[in-house]
């Protein structure tokens, strides 16, 4: 958990509305496990997509196939900055997703499961008073929930999800 953390930071500090690029076969994104200091190149089907200018060391969205991962948001602005209070920092994370989405060609009606992490689980309703508008009544994801320590920024939800995708 911390380290994604850690990189989601790096993320959000180069800003979250650039776009994103399919990183090159043999980039430093593959980090095939290859133990001998070589980058193996990935497996069949898996595209990373960064934004342009970033230096953190993950991706913001992975497609492995006909899914797509997208790394955890958290309730910032534009500039990395987290926003007000629970709904308001609710919405920005979940506008986030909806944007990395939209950069790879999907949506949040391509969403099936997600995970939010809460800094503070007395906040659980308005989250979700938020969570639900972006989604069809009838086709709520699958969901994990949890209470954490903290986030990066001060942050007081971050939120992943994993979208169907197909080709």
């Amino acid at each position: 958990m911390r380290i994604i953390s850690l990189a989601l930071l790096g993320c959000l500090l180069a800003g979250p509305a650039l776009a994103l690029t399919a990183a090159p076969p043999g980039g430093p994104d593959e980090g095939g496990g290859a133990t001998n200091g070589t980058i193996a190149a990935p497996p069949a089907g898996v595209q990373f997509y960064r934004p342009e200018t970033t230096r953190v060391p993950y991706s913001q969205v992975v497609r492995v196939g006909d899914i797509l991962y997208v790394s955890g948001q958290l309730g910032v602005n534009q500039d990395g900055k987290v926003v007000g209070d629970m709904g308001v920092q609710a919405k920005a994370a979940m506008d986030n997703i909806s944007a990395a989405l939209g950069r790879v060609g999907s949506g949040m009606g391509a969403v099936f499961k997600c995970t939010v992490m809460l800094t503070d689980m007395t906040q659980w309703a308005a989250f979700n008073q938020v969570y639900v508008s972006y989604f069809k009544p009838d086709r709520l994801p699958a969901r994990s929930a949890m209470g954490v320590g903290a986030l990066p920024l001060g942050a007081g939800v971050e939120v992943e999800c994993w979208a169907y995708a197909p080709k």
